[in-house]
């Protein structure tokens, strides 16, 4: 299923209960969970044993979920409940009439313990079913996540030359906190009616478009 070997199919059902049940979550999280999810499978586990790759130093294994929706989008606060309370990264793929979408977060060991935590989630578009198909790249767990992570979020992580995933990461959310810079100054500009805080705001935003430019180019 989705391009992954027979050998790491699993096919198990989850109970969408068993993520939330035994923990003190909002009552708003929980009507999440109700109203916009219908059913979760887990359908491939990634491993050593299941892929015959050697162990990554940061990944032990990576789990494939298909989470069938209720309606059209999903909000990202319920695939952080699930990535909390799973020790291991994780794949999630979205259905819904027909069509699918992939979310995979980049997920880190979080300082001081066993838990992780995902800095942000990326995604694919919306696409048929049986149109969504990935391919495993590299000789290990840790090469077999940044080559998915890649994947599904396409051009915001493409690599420059021996960048490492985190690295790209980490250029991903500078170029968003430029863009949100940008974006305030720009409407701090229309807004201001002095002209020498307007030439001010327009000397910042050139520094910061600059920067932008270079992110954008390297």
């Amino acid at each position: 299923m989705f391009g992954f070997p027979l050998s790491s199919e699993f096919n198990k059902r989850i109970p969408k209960q068993k993520f939330y049940e035994n923990i003190d979550i909002s009552p708003a999280m929980r009507r999440v969970f109700s109203e916009q999810i219908k059913l979760i499978y887990w359908r491939n586990k990634l491993a050593p044993t299941t892929l015959n790759l050697a162990a990554g130093d940061a990944v032990v294994e990576i789990e494939v979920f298909e989470v069938k929706l209720n309606v059209p989008q999903l909000d990202e606060a319920v695939l952080r409940q699930i990535d909390k309370e799973i020790p291991y990264h994780i794949l999630f793929v979205l259905t819904f009439e027909g069509k699918a979408q992939a979310w995979i977060g980049y997920k880190e060991a979080a300082s001081g313990g066993n838990a992780f935590k995902v800095n942000r989630y990326y995604h694919t578009e919306w696409v048929p079913e049986n149109e969504l198909h990935f391919t495993l790249g590299g000789l290990n767990m840790d090469a077999v996540y940044e080559s998915l992570v890649r994947q599904i979020a396409g051009d915001l992580l493409q690599a420059s030359a021996g960048e490492s995933l985190k690295e790209s990461v980490g250029r991903d959310e500078e170029r968003r906190r430029l863009e949100k810079q940008i974006a305030a100054l720009e409407n701090a500009m229309r807004k201001e009616k002095q002209l020498n805080r307007k030439m001010e705001l327009n000397a910042e935003l050139k520094r910061l478009k600059k920067e932008l430019a270079e992110i954008n180019a390297s």
